[in-house]
């Protein structure tokens, strides 16, 4: 939890060092899947921060230390996060494969069987993760249908950060698409549970997003856009 709370604050090597020490926690407890999840969670961190290649070998030594023995929503969140991060590396074929494998693997679960800090991942994040992947392969039609998905079976106000990043995702999708003014109407939607946050995370996608914008153009939209941003 301090790993995590560290990341999303963007105190990128406290966050590293507890995962480690984590790490270390549940390999001395004999906890292979909690460990495997470490191992999963340092994946999602390495792809935020760019190191592509590491994300996904840290995703694959999770799904390759707990064969056998992982539920399939775990077995499907680790081939996620591999996927996550092969999206990011622009290898469309191999992140196919890995979304593949989540999916295979997600239709079998039972959450009953899950232990209590996975349960959390249900179709509503999974089509996140697609989303993500979609739109950093650039293909905005299917990164906005599972956006779109995401956003409509979530719980309202129950995962604020997961509505935010599916929201922004959404928008990036729409200005990849050359809608521009839509992807704007999007994003200050985000901006609205932006309000409600407190996350380093949160604020690098919406840089993210202005970045592009700024590569277009000016327009009163992204005007409007700008200001209130």
């Amino acid at each position: 939890l301090a790993a995590w709370m560290s990341y999303d604050s963007g105190l990128h090597s406290l966050a590293q060092r507890y995962f480690i020490q984590a790490l270390g926690l549940a390999q001395a407890g004999d906890d292979r899947l909690l460990a495997a999840s470490i191992l999963d969670a340092m994946s999602h961190q390495a792809t935020f921060v760019g190191r592509f290649r590491d994300a996904a070998n840290l995703a694959r030594a999770a799904k390759a230390g707990t064969q056998g023995i992982a539920t399939p929503t775990l077995s499907a969140h680790f081939s996620a996060m591999e996927a996550r991060a092969l999206a990011r590396l622009g290898d469309a074929r191999a992140c196919d494969l890995a979304l593949s494998e989540a999916v295979k693997e997600f239709e079998r679960r039972n959450p009953e069987d899950d232990p209590e800090w996975i349960r959390y991942f249900d179709d509503a994040e999974l089509a996140a993760e697609f989303g993500h992947c979609f739109r950093d392969l650039g293909r905005p039609v299917d990164a906005s249908r599972y956006a779109d998905q995401c956003l409509g079976t979530i719980d309202d106000g129950v995962y604020l950060r997961s509505d935010f990043f599916a929201t922004m995702v959404l928008a990036d999708s729409h200005l990849n698409a050359g809608e521009p003014e839509r992807a704007c109407m999007v994003a200050l939607e985000a901006l609205k549970l932006g309000e409600q946050l407190r996350s380093a995370r949160c604020v690098s996608y919406l840089r993210e997003f202005r970045e592009r914008l700024q590569a277009i153009g000016m327009s009163p939209a992204i005007a409007s856009f700008n200001e209130q941003a």
